[in-house]
C-alpha cells in the first residue's frame, strides 16, 4: 500500500508538535521537580523530532518550523485534549506519567506502521529513528514513574539485590 509521503510527514510534524505541547502543559502542572524535568526534557526532544521530519518535508504548508511549533496548541488533538482533561479533572504526576507512557507506546506503533508503508529508504529511516527514540521516551517515563512510585526499577535490581 502506498501512501502520500509528504502528507504523512506533515502529519508527523503535527503529531510531534502535539506531543511537545502535551509535555509542556503537563510540566506546568507538575509539583515534583524530577517529574517536571522529565516532561520538560521530553517536550524539548519532541521539538527535535519535529525538526527531523521537517528536514525531509517538501511541502509548502509549514513555511517556518519555529513559527509552527510556537503557535498555540491544537486543543482538538488527542495528545492535547487528553492532558487538558487530566488537568481539568484530578491531575497528578502519576496519572500524567501513565498517560504519557500510553501515548508514547501508541506513537511508536504508528511510526513503525507508517515506516513499513514508505518505499524511500531515507524517509523510512527517519520514521524508524523516531520510533526508536519514542521507545526511549517510554523507557524514560517508565523509569521516572517507578522512581515516583517508590518502585525498584530494573536498572537498580543488581544494586538492590547486593545490598
Amino acid at each position: 500500500m502506498s501512501i502520500n509521503v509528504q502528507e504523512a510527514i506533515k502529519r508527523s510534524i503535527q503529531t510531534e508538535k502535539n506531543a511537545m505541547n502535551f509535555y509542556q502543559l503537563g510540566a506546568q502542572k507538575m509539583i515534583n521537580p524530577d517529574a517536571r524535568r522529565t516532561f520538560e526534557l521530553l517536550a524539548k526532544e519532541e521539538r527535535e523530532h519535529a525538526a527531523q521530519f521537517y528536514r525531509i518535508y517538501q511541502g509548502s504548508e509549514i513555511p517556518s518550523l519555529d513559527a509552527f511549533l510556537d503557535s498555540p496548541p491544537d486543543n482538538e488533538s488527542s495528545w492535547v485534549s487528553t492532558i487538558a482533561r487530566l488537568i481539568a479533572a484530578d491531575f497528578s504526576e502519576q496519572k500524567a506519567l501513565e498517560l504519557a507512557m500510553e501515548r508514547e507506546k501508541n506513537l511508536e506503533e504508528t511510526l513503525l506502521e507508517t515506516a513499513s508503508k514508505i518505499d524511500a529508504p531515507e524517509i523510512r529511516a527517519v520514521y524508524v529513528l523516531n520510533a526508536k527514540e519514542t521507545n526511549h521516551h517510554y523507557q524514560l517515563i517508565e523509569s521516572e514513574y517507578a522512581r515516583l512510585m517508590g518502585m525498584v526499577h530494573e536498572t537498580d535490581i543488581d544494586t538492590f539485590v547486593r545490598e
